[in-house]
């Protein structure tokens, strides 16, 4: 695409922009301010760490087991009417967390906010191209990429003040005029669905096993491995379910699309290479180089920071120069600067590992604008949620991979190993981008079984 055609495209509206920029903030803030608040709650309520630690974890279960199936119900019941009933349940139970007598409750109402994140999750991205025009989506992607990287950022240090102010529950509280701007700016400024909508069709057992599925995984990762055998027993499950009901929650023969096979892959290899900074990164400064505590972090924030500021002109990119050969630079920057963490001598102490970051960050960036454009792309409206779900999927079971496995390869081999088991995987979604079209063209879709229905 050239200049003058750019010069021919309309500014997104701002309030479209704002309303899937906060939709997109608010689940990583979720995540990443209750962190800080872990200590806190143990001392409150008299729980260990490990008891805690389920604030996290609740949150983080509800959103990855159900985002596939919000995006589902997204498409048959309307996006922007699931998108408005996931805000609105994600701010209520916000509310009920600040006001939580007890760890067991704080947890349910967490789990219950992660029920309203998982729709948000999965249908923003939808929204894209339901509200925007197709040569602006590079753009909005970065921008979304953006948000997702400030919550991140943003969510220890916002705690942290808040507590120190006002208490653990404002940690909670603070969602609460940010959850009813995004549901005025999502009444008012996204278009309304098409048609009525309804739930016939919805895929009910579907969704239970595939959740059943990834609840194990998540839990084999993070606390029992015993629990794979579990995963393993759901994912047969959910095959079977899948090859014979007649709407399926995920069309299997739907995989076959090399753009969207290729674009779950990349996703989940490039998100599990990611976490090996904030898992990896941490216990290098802190006990290797024997930082301070303050100092690891303030170095930990610098990554967040460059996703943050590289991506909506990482979008721009996409917009103007095609998915494949921005993604494949993205990858590029990521293995080199991967590389570079493995080379580098040890007595360059922490510039060795930080610097580096300012060519993994901004690639991560580009990547992400330019693969989640892709697999968004020509996407029917009746399909949107569910491909976006997936998506969301793919980055979420890369991310509790990753955290696992490089942790893992982290303990053997120390940080040369790790970062260098990172830049062969980065090479190998290199080899994957191959499959992402080329420039801003429309691609063609698989036809008949492999179709998911459109209403």
């Amino acid at each position: 695409m050239n200049n003058a055609t750019l010069a021919t495209v309309p500014a997104a509206p701002a309030g479209v922009l704002a309303s899937l920029a906060l939709c997109t903030l608010l689940p990583s803030l979720a995540v990443s301010s209750a962190n800080v608040a872990l200590p806190t709650l143990a001392t409150v309520f008299g729980a260990s760490q490990a008891d805690a630690q389920w604030v996290v974890l609740a949150y983080l279960l509800a959103t990855t087991t159900l985002i596939v199936g919000a995006g589902r119900l997204g498409d048959l019941a309307g996006q922007r009417r699931l998108l408005l009933a996931g805000i609105a349940l994600f701010t209520l139970a916000s509310a009920l967390c600040a006001g939580a007598p007890t760890l067991p409750l704080l947890i349910a109402a967490r789990a219950l906010q992660g029920v309203g994140a998982a729709a948000m999750m999965a249908l923003t991205m939808a929204m894209v191209a339901a509200a925007l025009p197709k040569v602006q989506a590079g753009r909005a992607m970065g921008l979304l990429g953006t948000m997702s990287a400030v919550g991140t950022a943003l969510g220890p240090s916002l705690g942290g003040v808040l507590i120190a102010a006002f208490g653990w529950p404002a940690v909670f509280a603070m969602n609460l005029p940010l959850g009813l701007m995004a549901l005025a700016l999502t009444w008012h400024c996204l278009p309304p669905d098409r048609g009525r909508g309804g739930t016939a069709g919805f895929d009910v057992y579907g969704t239970l096993w595939l959740a059943l599925t990834l609840a194990a995984y998540a839990l084999a990762m993070t606390r029992h491995v015993g629990l794979l055998a579990v995963a393993a027993a759901g994912l047969l499950m959910f095959l079977r379910t899948q090859a014979r009901a007649a709407s399926p929650l995920v069309r299997l023969d739907r995989l076959r699309d090399p753009v969207l096979s290729a674009g779950f892959a990349m996703n989940a290899i490039v998100s599990a290479v990611m976490m090996a900074t904030l898992v990896v990164g941490p216990f290098h400064l802190g006990g290797t180089l024997g930082l301070g505590a303050a100092a690891v972090g303030a170095l930990m924030s610098i990554g967040p920071a460059l996703s943050a500021f590289s991506g909506v002109p990482a979008g721009r990119l996409v917009d103007r120069f095609g998915s494949q050969r921005m993604a494949q630079l993205g990858l590029v920057a990521m293995a080199l600067g991967c590389a570079l963490i493995a080379l580098l001598p040890g007595g360059l102490g922490a510039i060795g590992y930080v610097g580096p970051l300012a060519l993994v960050t901004p690639g991560y960036a580009l990547f992400q604008a330019a693969n989640n454009t892709a697999v968004m792309a020509d996407v029917p409206a009746g399909q949107r949620g569910v491909v976006s779900g997936l998506l969301t999927l793919s980055r979420n079971l890369g991310l509790i991979s990753g955290a696992s496995a490089m942790g893992a390869v982290f303990a053997a081999g120390g940080l040369r190993l790790s970062f260098a088991v990172a830049a062969g995987l980065v090479g190998l979604a290199w080899l994957l981008a191959g499959r992402l079209p080329a420039g801003p063209r429309a691609r063609a879709l698989p036809t008949g079984r492999g179709n998911l229905p459109t209403g």
